[in-house]
């Protein structure tokens, strides 16, 4: 069975930093490109982050998000410093065949064929 599960999310302070696992089952992750998307209440899903042979990132977390691949444990990795308040969201990450990949097209949910269920980061004092 293909599953995606992430897990790390929670509460935490501005300024503080957050570590977001996503661990694939029933594929490799290594043959695929995988993104980060977040949603929060009332915006639409957005782009975060991606990793495949390149990295890429959405402007309002350059600097402060990276993204990471563990072959060996088939888990994407996304690290959170300096968090913001308007970090606060439903994060999910996604995953597509390598072969079907480009950079151009890393930020459209829509070309991503597996995805997990989310898990929630809420940045607040």
């Amino acid at each position: 069975q293909v599953q995606l599960v992430e897990s790390g999310g929670g509460l935490v302070q501005p300024g503080g930093s957050l570590r977001l696992s996503c661990a694939a089952s029933g594929f490799t992750l290594d043959s695929h490109a995988i993104a980060w998307f977040r949603q929060a209440p009332g915006k639409e899903r957005e782009g975060v982050s991606c990793i495949n042979y390149s990295t890429y990132y959405a402007d309002s977390v350059k600097g402060r998000f990276t993204i990471s691949r563990d072959n060996a444990k088939n888990t994407v990795y996304l690290q959170m410093n300096s968090l913001k308040s308007e970090d606060t969201a439903v994060y999910s990450c996604a995953a597509i065949r390598r072969q079907l990949f480009s950079g151009s097209i890393w930020r459209s949910a829509g070309r991503y064929v597996y995805w997990g269920q989310g898990t929630q980061v809420t940045v607040s004092s």
